[in-house]
């Protein structure tokens, strides 16, 4: 005789599954803010950008699907291991089936449409996340350079610079610009209105670089001789750290700024204090150097630095 799956083995199976489903969903329920975030970063008092929910909202649901199909295929291990286990006294085998069409068809069918699924909602979400629709009341240049950075407020006509921190690993607690973490008092400040949507121009003078602001869950990389683009809108006022997130040299790691989102009259004050300092014009991609050739800067660009 074929051994036969026992009803109580099955139920016992299901049972149990059903109520690591329900503890799961409870869990999740009653889980902090970090947790339903996804361990990502982020604030219980608002999102820090426009688009910063909708980033959220596709990693933690990209999650929940993968865990779903997880408890599916891990249930399915499992009934299998127990229901169809050799048993005492039994030495047949049981039925040898060469191929089962519907399980085949299943096989293929269901994993093509979870892919066009999760790709659908990701090309609907990223397309949205980079679109740059002419909108943006503000214009920035932001020029990665070996090892900081330049931030040209294009609208403003003026310009800021940064200077390598040689030494991060020195940064304390007492160096943070506002209390942030990552960011110190040393580092260049890249100042944004908070409710305006902000156009940020990427350039790079040397190598690769990428420019990353944790907070707003997005980074970009800046290529020698391409320009790229995107646009944001900050929607909460605060201090937040930046940095380069592409390995560009033995300096790499002091490749560091601040990022600040502030009301419109403080980033209006901040553009009259560039201006009060000269800081006028626009930092200009002459500067660009070939390897271990730094071009000089013309009078108007040295009396800037």
């Amino acid at each position: 005789m074929h051994s036969k799956s026992p009803t109580r083995t099955r139920r016992a199976i299901l049972r149990a599954s059903a109520l690591a489903v329900a503890v799961a969903v409870v869990a999740t329920g009653c889980a902090s803010d970090s947790v339903q975030r996804g361990y990502l970063p982020g604030y219980s008092d608002g999102e820090v950008t426009n688009q910063t929910a909708r980033i959220t909202d596709l990693w933690v649901g990209s999650w929940i699907a993968a865990l779903a199909v997880g408890l599916v295929t891990w249930g399915l291990m499992l009934w299998c291991i127990a229901a169809y286990r050799k048993r005492k006294d039994d030495h047949q085998l049981p039925v040898q089936t060469r191929y089962h069409l519907p399980l085949e068809l299943m096989y293929t069918a269901v994993p093509l449409i979870m892919v066009l699924v999760l790709f659908w909602y990701t090309d609907r979400d990223m397309t949205e996340i980079n679109r740059v629709d002419g909108t943006a009341t503000e214009h920035i240049q932001v020029i990665g350079k070996q090892w900081s950075w330049d931030f040209n407020y294009l609208d403003a006509g003026v310009y800021d610079f940064g200077e390598h921190e040689a030494d991060p690993g020195s940064v304390t607690a007492e160096d943070e610009l506002d209390g942030a973490a990552g960011t110190s008092t040393s580092f260049p400040t890249l100042y944004l209105p908070v409710n305006e949507t902000v156009e940020f121009t990427l350039d790079s003078r040397d190598v690769i670089h990428s420019f990353w602001i944790p907070a707003f869950l997005y980074k970009q990389d800046m290529i020698p001789q391409r320009t790229n683009t995107f646009q944001v809108t900050p929607t909460r006022e605060g201090t937040y750290a930046g940095k380069c997130a592409e390995l560009c040299g033995e300096f790499h790691s002091g490749m560091l700024f601040n990022v600040k989102v502030v009301s419109a009259e403080e980033y209006e004050a901040h553009m009259d204090e560039l201006r009060a300092k000269g800081q006028t014009g626009e930092l200009g991609m002459d500067l660009a150097r070939e390897p271990g050739v730094i071009k000089p800067l013309d009078e108007e660009q040295e009396a800037g630095h």
